[in-house]
């Protein structure tokens, strides 16, 4: 049975993010100072959100027109972005139930790495630790690792299957009780209870064990946000949450029952995978109001920053085709979600690229635009309709939007009783209703035409 309380997750974006956002004037820039983010995490603890979640770009992109400026001049997605797992590490010393997620790319890094800064982080949150597993898809970012030309879509997806089956059996190379601390023996670890994985696979040699214990969740919770074939089959066997994006009620809808259907198929309970589409509501005391605060903060998207960002997004150079005409047929080698939720939006209203370009910076996914109370019905119609588990909530302009939403929509949803009014658990699992991960678990996960490895 599905759970009767939503939940909620923040996108947090270390660096302005929204072209046009950062321009609102209760807009706060302080995107380089730990204190910044240490207060959004006090809100979002305060009412009781899942998590915070921070996305990442490994360059500043440069797909519109070959030149950084668009993304530079107009602040856009990629124009400036700090680690997250430092972001993260700061946030996780003022709270103590928020959880905490960051933006790690199969393609750049090391499963070794990675396995064991995630299981650190779960270790010093005492169990809020998620990872936000991605491919990446960006010629950019492929210049910055050596490399002149990004893997094919097949190729990456194949690799973060060795990559999560490699931190799985690293996670697990720490049996639970390993870590004994006896004095008088003495016997600090039982090296009974820790064993090499050795591993040698197609992309991957790691002989291990990671020098970190088991995690307190067993793994840290996995994210992902595939909306290809291939991302979809991917996040229903490996996601713990999965991130999306729809134009209607009906896309959603749509995702939500292919996805529950793809975990089954897989094995898994399909109440296992929490689905949170993307929503950026723009509050007011009225409906007028709130209006009002939308134009104020359209008004403010300049059109090519973004195109720009749908540029990045789509993987398609949008500046060769003209901004009067629409938005053409065209092979996406990036996020198809995103291709489809702008065709559909392209279609219903007609829209220019330069229309699209403005409504694609300034977009309020789902429509939410009101009164903490039309809000609210809003979200109480998308969850209830089985369009959602809950929702990522992306602030219009920061930190002002998680505050707005924070101090007037959830105490409406508590009040509902769709939302808690207190924390559930300790661990980021436990308040997602989520059990702890058993060792081993990864073997359920790779794909079953893979040969497993020992």
């Amino acid at each position: 049975m599905p759970s009767p309380h939503l939940h909620l997750a923040a996108f947090v974006t270390a660096g302005p993010g929204r072209p046009g956002g950062w321009r609102y004037p209760d807009s706060v820039p302080g995107w380089l100072s730990a204190k910044y983010y240490q207060n959004i995490a006090r809100t979002l603890e305060d009412a009781r959100f899942d998590l915070a979640f921070f996305a990442d770009i490994l360059s500043v992109p440069d797909r519109f027109g070959g030149s950084l400026d668009s993304q530079l001049r107009n602040g856009a997605l990629g124009s400036m972005r700090l680690d997250p797992l430092h972001v993260l590490s700061s946030m996780g010393a003022v709270t103590s139930h928020l959880g905490l997620a960051a933006t790690v790319s199969t393609t750049y890094a090391q499963p070794f790495t990675v396995a064991r800064s995630f299981a650190s982080l779960d270790h010093l949150t005492d169990g809020r630790a998620a990872w936000n597993v991605v491919t990446s898809f960006q010629e950019a970012e492929a210049r910055n690792f050596n490399r002149d030309e990004q893997f094919p879509r097949e190729l990456r997806y194949e690799r973060a299957d060795e990559f999560l089956e490699v931190t799985g059996k690293l996670w697990d190379s720490w049996e639970d009780g390993a870590l004994v601390l006896d004095t008088e023996t003495p016997l600090f670890a039982d090296p009974d209870l820790v064993h090499p994985i050795d591993h040698k696979g197609e992309f991957f040699t790691v002989r291990g064990p990671l020098n970190v214990p088991r995690p307190p969740q067993g793994y840290p919770v996995v994210i992902q946000a595939g909306a290809s074939a291939k991302g979809k089959d991917f996040a229903a066997r490996w996601s713990d949450v999965i991130f999306c994006s729809h134009a209607s009620l009906e896309s959603a809808q749509d995702f939500y029952r292919e996805i529950k259907e793809r975990a089954a198929a897989h094995g898994r309970d399909p109440e296992s995978v929490k689905i949170l589409p993307s929503i950026a509501p723009v509050v007011g005391a009225t409906s007028e109001i709130a209006r009002q605060k939308y134009e104020k903060l359209f008004d403010l998207v300049p059109p090519l920053g973004g195109l720009s960002t749908l540029a990045y997004h789509l993987d398609v150079d949008l500046s060769t085709f003209p901004l009067d005409g629409r938005l053409p047929d065209v092979e996406v080698p990036g996020v198809e979600g995103h291709y489809h939720e702008v065709r559909e939006m392209t279609e219903r209203e007609g829209l220019t690229l330069r229309e699209l370009g403005k409504r694609y910076g300034g977009r309020v996914e789902g429509g939410f635009i009101g009164t903490p109370t039309e809000i609210a019905d809003g979200l109480e119609r998308w969850f209830t309709s089985e369009a959602c588990d809950g929702f990522m909530l992306q602030a219009p302009y920061q930190p002002g939007g998680f505050e707005d939403f924070a101090r007037q929509v959830v105490p409406e949803l508590q009040k509902r009783g769709l939302f808690r009014t207190e924390y559930a658990g300790k661990t980021l699992r436990e308040n997602l209703g989520l059990a702890r991960v058993q060792p081993g678990e990864w073997r359920h996960r790779v794909r079953r035409d893979s040969a497993v490895r020992a």
